[in-house]
């Protein structure tokens, strides 16, 4: 009689692959055990924090163990000087891609986790902090915990880019619909012209994706610090509001009215605010009629409570010979009350009537304007 070999193996190959789901159904997390033991810094310790790329502190413990005697990994956690953990401010992995009983944490870190804790730029204040030991799902807090006593850094370091949210702003409390607030020369500046709505929050922060920084302006709008509190404004209004980061200060003021001006006629045009710093006035008459019909212009903006300059870059101009590039850029002369210098030029004064648009938006490389015929 013929043995038909696929009905021996068959079942045989089955009860391994059970057998083998089985298995895998007993796995279990390898336990780990905490961190008896913290050796440096030295509770309690003052730390003066410097500015520089290498300045750093190193935190140090002793090992834990894991039951199949593998890698334990280790994160140091940050918390303010009464907090628990439950919700810490930061948490920072150990050197060796979280391996080492070690971690090396630069002043510049520690110096952002003062802010996250509430301690002001230049003054002293206290963290505390601890390390957990962990293995997959697998943490474990240590029992034991330190303080440590900082001095934060008079700026705050700034972040590669900027934006601004919130219920009160143009772009409303979707983060994706942030607006972006320009950086300024240097790195440490930025600066938007954008309406604000009166009691309302709004709040910067360093990403429309996945914020890890926020800034909040002090009640008197002349300083800001690291946390997603929000700040409001008394009144609807049209705002600059500058942030200096190498000072940790600001500066919010109200934009009440922006004129196009005519210098020889000296002859004004009140532009609308339209969003998102542009403003425009439609159908306006220049006045070409007036002494050997000079075409000089530029603008006037009321910003609080007093009129600044925006001009061309140049002193003198000549006409340019189209209507858009970089001639009609724009910059800022606070203190220049001359009625000519720095003055643009119109592109065709063979059209009898205009409409102005000069855009301050902060999304934009340059500041610029537009005639439009």
């Amino acid at each position: 009689m013929k043995t038909n070999i696929s009905s021996i193996f068959l079942p045989l190959l089955l009860l391994i692959g059970l057998g083998g789901c089985k298995k895998n159904d007993s796995f279990k997390e390898v336990q780990v055990t905490d961190v008896k033991t913290l050796y440096a810094p030295d509770d309690a310790r003052n730390v003066v924090l410097q500015s520089g790329a290498t300045s750093s502190l190193y935190f140090e413990w002793e090992k834990a163990t894991a039951e199949d005697n593998g890698l334990v990994y280790y994160d140091v956690v940050f918390d303010k000087e009464n907090g628990d953990f439950s919700n810490p401010l930061y948490i920072a992995p150990a050197d060796n891609n979280g391996t080492s009983t070690g971690a090396t944490i630069t002043h510049k870190v520690l110096n952002r986790i003062g802010g996250l804790a509430g301690i002001p730029a230049a003054e002293r204040g206290t963290l505390k902090w601890t390390v957990i030991s962990s293995r997959g799902m697998t943490k474990v807090s240590s029992a034991q915990a330190r303080k440590i006593s900082i001095t934060r850094l008079a700026g705050i370091e700034a972040p590669t880019a900027l934006y601004l949210t919130g219920e009160g702003t143009e772009g409303g409390a979707t983060l994706a619909s942030a607006l972006t607030v320009k950086g300024l020369a240097g790195g440490n500046e930025f600066e938007i012209y954008t309406k604000l709505l009166a009691g309302k929050k709004y709040v910067f922060v360093d990403s429309k994706t996945s914020v890890s920084r926020s800034f909040t302006l002090a009640a008197d709008g002349k300083a800001f610090r690291e946390n997603a509190d929000g700040a409001t404004v008394a009144k609807d209004g049209i705002y600059k509001v500058t942030l200096d980061f190498a000072t940790s200060s600001a500066n919010i003021q109200e934009v009440t009215k922006l004129d196009f001006f005519m210098c020889t006629p000296q002859k004004r045009e009140t532009l609308a605010y339209q969003g998102k710093g542009v403003w425009r006035v439609n159908n306006i008459v220049p006045d070409f009629t007036t002494n050997w019909s000079d075409d000089r212009y530029f603008f006037w903006m009321t910003i609080g409570g007093a009129e600044q300059k925006l001009g061309s870059a140049n002193k003198d101009n000549q006409p340019p010979s189209a209507t858009t590039g970089t001639y009609f850029n724009i910059s800022f002369y606070p203190t220049d009350r001359n009625q000519w210098d720095y003055s643009f030029k119109f592109p065709n004064r063979s059209v009898p009537r205009c409409s102005i648009v000069v855009d301050l938006n902060s999304a934009n490389a340059t500041y610029t304007h537009q005639i439009i015929y």
